[in-house]
């Protein structure tokens, strides 16, 4: 096999969007708005159940991280993606774009595995109400937090230095918002067989792991609910899953329409919105969905409004 004259490549540079000139400012303007409203509303629970006595629990505790978690890959995402509308080539150096590579994955993997914990959460809690405080004890609650990060933390950095410990060819234009995998892979010389298999694996283990876990609790919760007698039981029964059922319907949603359908049907476009909808649309919905469906961080937010009133007053 003869050597071949690879061109090392020191940046990247990241088509964005769209490239009609006429868009370029109303889609800023409405990113802009969305990722500052999604910085806000997540920012806002984190503090909100971290300092209100009254959402010292476990299912607050797993909301706080999912807040977390939705920061950490919006802004991995979207502060990148606005600069490539103000500046005429919008390039990513070789070790930032590998970064951004490696926090989107580890963020966006923590989600999945967060949003089935929430789900045993909400089963424990409507199945064996008496038993709850003892098996979602605060220990309990840090191992399914600390081991999806752990995991995470290892599934990113295995897929980043598979992807960057191969040579990229001279071309260095990455036709998408970001540093994903798919774009990436199309840049790379060697062949990708091995490393398209390990991408495969991780999102097929992560999706289909964290995807049972919801699907076997919520089947358990739907069992218990028909079981009960009273009508407010069912009703406050189906009140606690609401906002969580919501979230889990629209993220996974979104993932299955872009990895679940067939090959023939992809295009760039489709793929650049979706990776909108789930890198930017989403962390901005889920803080307004658990804020105005959720009464007890509706009761929280008017409690920190009155203390901020109270101190400028």
């Amino acid at each position: 096999m003869e050597p071949r004259n690879l061109t090392a490549v020191t940046e990247f540079i990241l088509l964005g969007v769209t490239d009609r000139p006429e868009l370029q400012a109303p889609l800023f303007g409405l990113f802009l708005v969305i990722y500052v409203t999604s910085l806000v509303g997540n920012l806002g629970m984190v503090i909100l159940t971290g300092v209100d006595l009254k959402l010292q629990t476990p299912m607050y505790f797993f909301l706080r991280n999912l807040a977390v978690t939705d920061l950490g890959y919006s802004t991995a995402v979207g502060p990148k993606m606005l600069a490539n509308f103000v500046v005429e080539w919008n390039t990513i150096s070789y070790y930032g774009c590998a970064a951004q590579l490696a926090c989107f994955l580890l963020f966006i993997g923590s989600e999945l595995f967060i949003l089935s914990a929430m789900s045993y959460d909400r089963y424990v809690a409507i199945c064996n109400p008496l038993l709850y405080p003892v098996i979602m004890s605060q220990k309990v609650c840090w191992v399914l937090m600390g081991v999806p990060y752990v995991y995470c933390t290892f599934m990113s950095l295995v897929v980043t230095t598979q992807v960057f410990g191969l040579p990229f060819c001279g071309s260095k234009v990455i036709n998408h918002f970001f540093c994903d995998c798919v774009p990436l892979l199309s840049l790379l010389c060697s062949n990708t067989q091995k490393v398209e298999l390990i991408i495969m694996s991780f999102a097929a283990f992560d999706l289909v792991s964290s995807l049972l876990m919801v699907l076997v609790s919520y089947l358990l919760i739907l069992r218990a609910i028909l079981r009960m007698k009273s009508a407010e039981g069912r009703r406050k029964a189906l009140s606690t899953c609401g906002s969580h059922l919501t979230v889990v319907t629209v993220f996974y949603g979104t993932l299955i329409f872009m990895y679940v359908q067939p090959q023939a049907s992809h295009s760039i476009d489709t793929d650049k919105l979706s990776s909108i909808f789930y890198t930017l649309v989403i962390p901005m919905l889920n803080p307004l969905i658990y804020s105005l469906r959720n009464r007890d961080v509706k009761c929280a937010l008017r409690r920190m409004w009155g203390k901020i009133a109270s101190i400028f007053s």
